[in-house]
This record gives C-alpha cells, sequence and structure tokens, in this order.
C-alpha cells in the first residue's frame, strides 16, 4: 500500500459523516414523531382538557403549548435541513448558512408552577421536547464545529504554530 504525502490528506469531514449516520436518522425519526404526536395531542384531546381548565391553568395550557409548538417547530426546520444535506440535496456548508435562521435556543422562560397546573400528557410532551432540544444542539454543535481547524493549519503544523503567535502577538509577521 502506497503512503500518501502530507499534502495528499485530505481532512476527515465528522459533520457530514454524523449528518449521515444512524444517529442522525434515529433523531430525525423520533423528532418527526414527537412533532406528529404532539400535534394530534393539541388537536384532540388537549384540546378538549384545555377547556375543562381553570383560568390560570387554562392560560398556562396556552402559553405553554404556543412555546412546545415553537420548540417543535424549530427542531423540525433543522431536522428537515439536515435531511435535505443527507440526501444531497444541499451541502453542509449551505446548511450551515440556512441553520441561523433556526433558533435553537438552550432554555424556555417559564414559571415553574405554570407546569404544576398542566395536564399530565403536556407536561411529558414538553419534557420529550427538550430532551430533543438537548440532542439537536448537541449533534449541531458536532457537526458545525466551527472550532475546527482550517485544512493548511492540519497540514503543515508549523503553520499552525505561525498562526497561534500571530494571533497571540497581533504581528503582521512572525
Amino acid at each position: 500500500m502506497a503512503e500518501k504525502s502530507v499534502n495528499e490528506l485530505q481532512p476527515v469531514s465528522f459533520g457530514a459523516r454524523l449528518a449521515n449516520s444512524q444517529v442522525f436518522a434515529d433523531l430525525f425519526r423520533d423528532g418527526m414523531a414527537l412533532v406528529e404526536e404532539t400535534a394530534t395531542y393539541l388537536d384532540g384531546p388537549g384540546r378538549q382538557e384545555s377547556k375543562k381548565l381553570e383560568r390560570a391553568a387554562a392560560l398556562a395550557y396556552a402559553t405553554e403549548s404556543m412555546r412546545l409548538t415553537t420548540r417543535l417547530m424549530q427542531l423540525a426546520s433543522w431536522l428537515l435541513l439536515h435531511r435535505a444535506v443527507k440526501e444531497g440535496e444541499m451541502s453542509l456548508a449551505q446548511a450551515n448558512k440556512e441553520k441561523s435562521k433556526v433558533k435553537l435556543a438552550a432554555a424556555d422562560f417559564h414559571e415553574p408552577h405554570n407546569l404544576e397546573l398542566l395536564p399530565a400528557v403536556l407536561r411529558e410532551l414538553i419534557e420529550r421536547s427538550r430532551k430533543l432540544q438537548g440532542k439537536v444542539r448537541r449533534l449541531d454543535a458536532s457537526i458545525h464545529n466551527h472550532d475546527a481547524p482550517d485544512r493548511a493549519a492540519m497540514i503543515n503544523p508549523v503553520e499552525r504554530q505561525l498562526g497561534l503567535l500571530k494571533a497571540a502577538f497581533g504581528a503582521e509577521s512572525v
């Protein structure tokens, strides 16, 4: 087997591999199933349950169901965007530009007391959506790792060190 020279080595794109992995396929399936399950609940049994709630609980229900729907739509957008990458409909670079429109916020602001007022099914859907959000955020950070060294620095360690010195001392030439 012939050895490749340093100039012929290509960096492995872990982001592209993750987007094409079974981990992503499972996440996509679970995420879209949660979106469908939530929509079915909110349009059916949830609507009936909300009509039976007292005023404070009904307001909490309306607020939290809106937050849940928004969170799931953002997650579904991210999942669909990365499925397009997986299926070759767009590049990872294009997806990286488009994903800036998707908000994967770390946490929602809510009154803990409000959650206690909600029906158990809605609380469970909210919890599952937050777990999905955490998984998507971790996968997003792995796929779109902006701290990865550039190709030149990977190929030439001396050049990488010179870049670090330039950055440290703000020098034009070192």
